[in-house]
């Protein structure tokens, strides 16, 4: 029977996730290639099947999205090549190319290699792959394989399993965040500005030894702070083009262009202008609409000339199964206050001080959630989107489960590092106590998978729990990698 019958895009899916490619490969055209970190699955919005992937062809590390195709000639027959939601896309995996063509192009004619996995699969291995994948797409994701065996093992090894896993991603967050602290005084230094497609930076970078001398520059940690609240903001479905909207719009253009009067409305116009979800280039009919517009439109004139940055378009933004309460011109509405907070009012700051001097954690927390709160105003208080009216007013542009969500993703591992790099150990210990005794009050569907799957429903509230399960199923559980997990080890003997 062809092969090729019987490869479905989902299965090609879980080849890219399995550790078949995590070797040295080479595009068509002879390239070497190596694929540093996959990137995480886009299963809810239109665009590339993986975003986020690091990977290195030939010299250059690149950081983009990945397209993965049955045929090359999907590349064209769905349209990706007119479609800027591509315009990122760095490789295009394909199971079959006949006529070996090297390179496919994006919207703006830039040439992205491709990649044929045929080329470099074990047969038998791939079929393995391929009839895994037809099994668990027919089964769906609703337990784990282990959910009928899991009562075998007793809670306290689960628990403990499942703490580790959270303090290991608590570790990988603060690392995340200490990498691009590293990456912005280095850019700094030099004085370089940085491409709209990542690369990895030179090996003097690599080899640099960092001081805390390399990181006193204020700037630096509100740059930093700032790029992680906003990609924070952007959720799963948007927070890579929120995080490139705050390196392009970046701290050291709003602080020419901006000033304390009237600083919100400023941001706002910079932010929507080169987020591209205000279309200046519109005639609106509705009255208040229009004088929305030609407002920002007047403040986005007197500032235009500074910012020689990338303009993104409505169309990397998404919308699609999102509640309105999340759709992005909300978020941005709100992520302008807290920008307004860390350029002119010391949010971070006063953030750190609270840390260092409230001692009752309760009150601790409740006082630096206060300082993450938008209420809303303004246009965008009834208006989810810009032509459409909401029925009634909104409340709140952040508030509720998405500061639960900031806090312990952004706030404790970005205190963490602050706390090490200025030698502050009561501040660090005081930072992992909070993260270990968090209570959330929501969660989602993969932790719910996780807690019902190993029976430990009660459990998921707390933070460092709930983080664990997430940790379990992406760096287990998805991955097939029973036999490294401490549950695994035990069911299996």
């Amino acid at each position: 029977m062809n092969r090729a019958a019987k490869v479905t895009e989902k299965a090609l899916y879980e080849v890219w996730k399995s550790d078949e490619l995590k070797r040295s490969v080479n595009t068509i055209d002879g390239e070497s290639v190596s694929i540093l970190d996959t990137g995480f699955h886009n299963t809810d919005t239109s665009g590339p099947d993986f975003k986020n992937a690091r990977i290195r062809i030939g010299n250059l590390t690149y950081v983009g999205d990945v397209e993965i195709d049955v045929d090359i000639s999907d590349w064209r027959n769905h349209g990706h090549f007119q479609d800027a939601k591509y315009s990122s896309v760095i490789l295009h995996v394909v199971f079959n190319n006949k006529h070996r063509h090297p390179f496919v192009f994006s919207s703006d004619k830039r040439k992205i290699p491709v990649l044929c996995i045929t080329d470099f699969l074990d047969t038998n291995i791939s079929l393995e792959v391929f009839e895994q994948a037809s099994l668990e797409n027919t089964a769906g994701i609703n337990h784990l394989r282990c959910s009928q065996k899991s009562q075998k093992v007793e809670n306290k090894l689960k628990l403990d399993f499942l703490y580790s896993l959270g303090i290991s991603r608590f570790r990988k967050r603060c690392d995340k965040i200490y990498e691009r602290l590293k990456e912005l005084a280095y850019v700094k230094e030099l004085d370089l500005r940085e491409p709209v497609i990542g690369y990895d930076l030179s090996e003097q970078f690599l080899s640099r030894e960092f001081s805390y001398k390399d990181f006193k520059d204020k700037e630096l940690w509100q740059q930093l702070f700032y790029e992680f609240i906003f990609e924070a903001l952007g959720y799963s479905n948007n927070k890579a083009i929120m995080l490139k909207l705050a390196q392009s719009a970046n701290l050291k253009f709003l602080r020419e262009v901006v000033y304390e009067a009237n600083s919100l409305e400023t941001i706002r116009a910079c932010l929507f202008y080169i987020s591209g979800l205000i279309s200046f280039d519109k005639t609106y009919e509705d009255k208040e609409i229009a004088e929305h517009v030609d407002n920002s439109i007047m403040l986005w004139d007197t500032v235009k000339d500074r910012y020689d940055g990338k303009v993104f378009s409505e169309i990397n933004w998404h919308f699609f199964k999102l509640r309105p309460q999340n759709f992005p011109t909300i978020r941005l509405a709100g992520g302008a206050v807290l920008l307004q907070r860390i350029m002119f009012e010391d949010m971070i700051g006063r953030m750190i001080k609270k840390f260092e001097e409230i001692k009752n954690k309760e009150v601790l927390l409740r006082s630096v959630k206060s300082l993450f709160i938008v209420p809303s105003d303004g246009f965008w208080k009834t208006h989810y989107v810009l032509d459409k009216p909401t029925e009634d007013e909104i409340k709140y542009f952040i508030g509720g489960s998405r500061i639960d969500d900031i806090i312990i993703n952004i706030v404790l591992p970005y205190v963490s590092i602050y706390s090490e790099i200025h030698g502050n150990k009561e501040l660090s210990k005081t930072v992992l106590q909070i993260f270990s005794s968090y209570i959330q009050p929501d969660n989602n569907n993969i932790v719910k998978t996780v807690a019902s799957s190993l029976y430990v429903e009660d459990s998921w509230k707390r933070s460092i729990l709930s983080q664990g399960m997430i940790e379990l199923f992406r760096s287990f559980c998805s991955k097939d990698k029973c036999r490294e997990c401490e549950i695994g080890k035990v069911l299996a003997d």
